[in-house]
């Protein structure tokens, strides 16, 4: 049975079109925890599986989610690194299609217990544009952007346009010469940073997820910057109190933790 997201995201809110609605199965609390990013090409080498597997467990047991659009490739290894309990899945295809049919068992387990999204209506098929609106809710979920393979031209690439209109960090794995063009272009021009030690970038880019890790729930979901009304719906009694202690604060109609 298809849900609708019954708020507002608001890491959506850097996307140009805000979607209509969006369609969910499994808990949306995984919403409200650090969230990072990772995309890459369909056939990674045996380099690039290795590591993103490696990469998202870790990132996983530091209290990281992992977003990812369920594709072959790089994004399945990704929710099956970090486990489907700490992983969100955004669909190019209707919430109650399992697409592509290869990954469907590993989306019923996310649906089941991680988080699956979509703006589509629940019976859309993916189409080949249906793919480009997912990436740009992939990477606007996350709080940085990792690609551990691509080549020029690719979705991943695309992905990484709209990191850098929305000017998230970018990460890339670093790879041999004539491997993964378009993550070694990004290097040449500096748009991206190496992660030349999987255990240093874990432990500097969960920083804040330890931080957030003993959060309530309220202040974990304040941390998003939520609307003032949002906060409001979802916890009436805690949002005075925290704000009479100076917990948090009231900028532009938006809440932040001070």
């Amino acid at each position: 049975m298809a849900n609708a997201v019954p708020f507002s995201i608001s890491e959506l809110q850097s996307i140009k079109k805000y979607p209509e609605t969006l369609y969910y199965k499994g808990s949306l609390d995984l919403l409200y925890r650090p969230k990072i990013s990772i995309v890459g090409t369909r056939r990674p080498n045996p380099y690039t599986r290795a590591l993103t597997l490696e990469l998202s467990r870790k990132l996983a047991n530091a209290g990281m989610v992992i977003v990812s659009g369920a594709a072959a490739g790089v994004d399945a290894l990704s929710h099956d690194g970090a486990g489907v309990a700490n992983t969100i899945a955004v669909l190019p295809c209707g919430i109650d299609i399992r697409y592509p049919v290869r990954n469907g068992a590993l989306i019923e387990a996310i649906e089941n217990n991680g988080l699956t999204l979509s703006q589509f209506e629940p019976d859309f098929t993916a189409r080949e544009w249906s793919f480009v609106v997912r990436n740009e809710i992939v990477v606007a979920l996350g709080e940085a952007l990792i690609v551990t393979e691509a080549d020029i031209g690719s979705g991943s690439m695309r992905s990484v346009g709209y990191a850098l209109e929305m000017g998230k960090q970018i990460y890339v794995l670093p790879h041999r010469l004539r491997e993964s063009g378009g993550t070694q272009r990004l290097l040449a021009q500096g748009k991206a940073i190496a992660i030349e030690d999987i255990d240093s970038f874990v432990a500097t880019i969960t920083k804040t997820a330890h931080n957030t890790m003993s959060d309530t729930p309220f202040l974990a979901y304040c941390r998003s910057m939520p609307t003032y009304e949002e906060v409001i719906g979802r916890f009436p009694s805690e949002i005075f109190e925290a704000e009479l202690s100076g917990v948090i604060d009231v900028v532009n109609g938006r809440v932040i933790v001070v």
